[in-house]
């Protein structure tokens, strides 16, 4: 398993799906560091406490899908430093970001995409099987973060990420718009 502390976009067609904000209110949230470093802390000491195999750190691409990669994209993605090669993740840490909750990713590796010579291409086949292989290890890893994050206080900067990422004045703020995303930007609407 590997818990990434970056992200490197390579999607297309993704833009609504990828923030809340739009229709009247824009914001602008750091995403210079898009995980929570104290979440990761508790999903390695998870994966360690349940003696699963972690590497922390790396950088994860996103890419559209649903097709696997050419030979020549994994070269170029190995070539860049790029780490896991997904079709999730990204968005998800930035509306995360964007709605003030902590975030990290737990990557079950299934396979080496189709740059290494001595494996086969990646096929459905081959994902399904290690993923299935993972996941009784996942749910272990998970059980085990939960009952550390019942008894750790919040220290990271995560909720607080909208506090100078708002850049409409709130006069301008659509009444619609302001309704809607109301459970994310509420505590900073002067009532």
């Amino acid at each position: 398993m590997v818990i990434p502390d970056q992200f490197f976009d390579r999607t297309r067609g993704r833009v609504k799906e990828s923030t809340f904000f739009g229709d009247g209110i824009v914001a602008h949230v750091s995403f210079a560091h898009p995980v929570c470093s104290n979440l990761g802390d508790v999903l390695e000491k998870a994966c360690r406490a349940a003696d699963v195999n972690v590497h922390r750190g790396g950088t994860y691409l996103c890419m559209e899908g649903p097709a696997f990669s050419t030979v020549a994209e994994s070269h170029v993605y190995r070539s860049w430093g790029m780490d896991i090669i997904g079709m999730t993740n990204l968005q998800e840490a930035k509306l995360a970001r964007e709605a003030e909750i902590c975030y990290a990713t737990l990557a079950l590796v299934t396979d080496y995409d189709c740059w290494h010579p001595g494996h086969d291409a990646v096929s459905v086949e081959t994902v399904v099987e290690y993923l299935n292989k993972n996941v009784r290890n996942a749910q272990i890893v998970i059980k085990e973060a939960v009952a550390q994050l019942s008894s750790e206080e919040r220290k990271c900067k995560c909720g607080s990420a909208l506090k100078n990422a708002i850049f409409t004045a709130p006069a301008l703020w659509p009444e619609a718009t302001t309704k809607k995303l109301d459970a994310i930007i509420g505590k900073y609407v002067v009532r």
